[in-house]
């Protein structure tokens, strides 16, 4: 006898906040993640359409099941009230997935503070102060804190001054907090390499350029961080101050 098709979702009734969740790798990771139980507060800053569209695809599956929370990550005051406004609705927390991200290049002639503050801001500081915020819930539920890193944090993305950095601060926020907030509270992060393309494009020069740099021959796909994720809230109960590279095997060396 197959004993998922009579068992409950191994998440379920778990929530997960997951920030920047309306698109791409985000809403990638919501949907496998529903898929396994768990109920998804889906955040954007400004694509209310796609996020609206992401809660009524998961809602339709299992009703009350996704929520959507509005709030601009770079103003520190609506980080704490954004945690709250999931707890309102949800009664508990299981996952914070810091997700959203800021990334263009920046190079250094032309650098500016704005350009700093924006992205060590969404990056590295709203993660921090999210993880402030989620943690008394986490701690409650022995819940999870997953961090969208980068391979960059590690080697450097020519005329990326200000995003690898901040990207790197993050891996070192990642491995800080699961000190810290142990043993209640697990914190892993997830290093993606050649995923999505940026939305402005790459010119095929480029794009082969990479390839090349990667083993595994091919780029990846939001399906593997999604997994990976999954992975790390569902199956890995003594995994903690983790970074795991998805990126074909680019990082090994290039």
């Amino acid at each position: 006898m197959n004993s998922s098709a009579t068992s409950p979702p191994a998440l379920d009734g778990q929530w997960g906040l997951i920030t920047g969740a309306g698109k791409r790798i985000g809403a990638c990771i919501a949907q496998l993640l529903h898929q396994h139980g768990m109920n998804i507060a889906v955040h954007y800053r400004s694509s209310v359409s796609e996020a609206d569209d992401l809660a009524g695809e998961l809602n339709a599956v299992r009703p009350n099941s996704a929520i959507t929370v509005q709030a601009d990550l770079l103003n520190n005051g609506q980080l704490a009230p954004l945690v709250d406004q999931v707890i309102a609705q949800s009664g508990r927390l299981d996952l914070l997935l810091n997700n959203a991200s800021t990334f263009y290049p920046t190079p250094l002639d032309t650098v500016t503070e704005e350009q700093w503050d924006d992205l060590f801001g969404t990056n590295l500081k709203a993660p921090l102060f999210l993880a402030k915020a989620a943690a008394p819930h986490l701690r409650r539920t022995g819940g999870n804190i997953i961090n969208i890193v980068d391979i960059h944090a590690q080697r450097p993305l020519r005329n990326h001054p200000i995003y690898g950095p901040a990207k790197a601060g993050l891996a070192m926020l990642t491995r800080a907090l699961a000190k810290d907030l142990a043993p209640e509270i697990r914190v892993n992060g997830v290093s993606p390499g050649a995923i999505l393309w940026p939305n402005e494009g790459m010119p095929a020069k480029a794009e082969q350029a990479i390839i090349r740099q990667i083993p595994l021959n091919r780029t990846g796909g939001p399906a593997d961080i999604a997994k990976t994720v999954l992975f790390l809230v569902k199956d890995a109960p003594y995994i903690t101050g983790q970074i795991i590279a998805v990126d074909g095997g680019r990082s090994i060396g290039w």
